[in-house]
């Protein structure tokens, strides 16, 4: 038998969802890797990835790879995409926030090093470290990319309102294309099936689409 409150319940949020808009940044979501120079042009990747997640860190090697063949041909937009059970994962999205504001070409650098590191960020580990041992710490880890002179900015970053939105932001767009997961790519906006991909793999989707753009 159908509870009248719940379908009320039920009805009022979908009816506030439907009216709220989700919040629109100045500028699009995402950081762009060693954005090309045929920009508009090339194969776009977008992948939604973790620093905190084992997939993402696995996935980005291979991917890695096909940028480095293609070049200029294929470019990539990565939107940090924190998981909830990952617990450290929004501090870490939004290291890379701060990072990108002070130094932009760090963010990479840094979050190759949250992948290499991040077995230290993992829930158990943590389990009884307090919140501000834990910024300290990834402060520490992204001073070595984003350089050292910006040491007392970085920490401050963890109390400016438009890094913790930025954050924030990047998880909605991603809820927002239906992600669910990290790794989860798109290719020229369209979602793949798989997230589980080669070299090879990549080649095998990319190859066909510059192909075609060629001819």
């Amino acid at each position: 038998m159908t509870n009248p409150s719940l379908c009320l319940v039920m009805l009022f949020l979908c009816f506030s969802l439907c009216r709220s808009q989700l919040p629109i940044p100045a500028k699009i979501d995402g950081f762009v890797y060693k954005k090309p120079t045929v920009w508009g042009e090339s194969v776009v990747v977008e992948a939604f990835l973790d620093p905190v997640c084992p997939d993402s860190r696995d996935s980005w090697l291979p991917l890695k790879q096909a940028l480095d063949y293609y070049s200029g041909r294929l470019s990539l937009v990565v939107h940090p995409f924190p998981l909830p059970y990952h617990s450290n994962s929004f501090t870490a999205c939004r290291s890379l926030h701060i990072a990108n504001k002070l130094n932009s070409s760090s963010v990479y650098p840094l979050l190759e090093l949250f992948f290499k590191t991040q077995e230290k960020y993992y829930n158990a580990p943590t389990y009884g470290m307090p919140r501000a041992s834990i910024v300290a710490d990834m402060t520490k880890l992204a001073l070595t990319a984003v350089g050292e002179s910006f040491s007392t900015a970085f920490y401050s970053g963890f109390n400016d309102s438009s890094t913790d939105q930025a954050a924030r932001i990047s998880f909605k767009y991603g809820c927002s294309r239906g992600v669910a997961g990290t790794p989860s790519f798109f290719v020229n906006g369209m979602p793949l099936s798989n997230s589980t991909l080669d070299y090879n793999k990549w080649r095998s989707i990319v190859d066909p689409l510059l192909s075609k753009n060629k001819n």
